[in-house]
């Protein structure tokens, strides 16, 4: 195992570059690995493993995994609050609605209600007027 770590400059961070002519399948593995999480904070970012030690290689894979799932949960709230921002809407739009069935049913009640007294008042004049007529004698309709 050959390691080598070098400060490319004072404000930079150290670069470590760590190979082996050793062939194990965990160690070639890290090599390919290499992921980049943008959504970790710098200093949650999985760290390159010592390639000579099994349980760093491991360690490093773990914590690449929990990287993963913590990518895939973010992306999950952000799709249920999209899902929930959706469903307020909806909810806001259907209380609009109930308040405008409320005042169009009210609007029918009182029309409803008008129009049976209408009804009645001009059954009542009908009465009138025909009593008003002597039976003998042809109605307003005839003259």
């Amino acid at each position: 195992m050959i390691t080598s770590t070098r400060r490319v400059s004072p404000d930079k961070s150290e670069v470590r570059i760590a190979f082996s002519l050793d062939s194990t399948q965990d160690r070639n593995d890290v090599a390919e690995l290499s992921p980049n999480f943008p959504d970790l904070e710098q200093r949650l970012q999985p760290v390159p493993p010592c390639t000579a030690l099994r349980e760093s290689v491991h360690v490093y894979r773990e914590h690449c995994k929990m990287a993963r799932e913590f990518h895939q949960v973010k992306h999950d709230i952000a799709m249920l609050e999209e899902r929930k921002r959706k469903l307020l809407a909806e909810l806001v739009e259907d209380d609009q609605v109930a308040i405008e069935i409320a005042r169009l049913e009210e609007e029918f009640d009182l029309l409803t209600e008008e129009n049976r007294n209408l009804a009645s008042i001009h059954t009542e004049r009908a009465q009138q007027l025909e009593s008003l007529w002597p039976t003998d004698q042809t109605g307003p309709e005839d003259s």
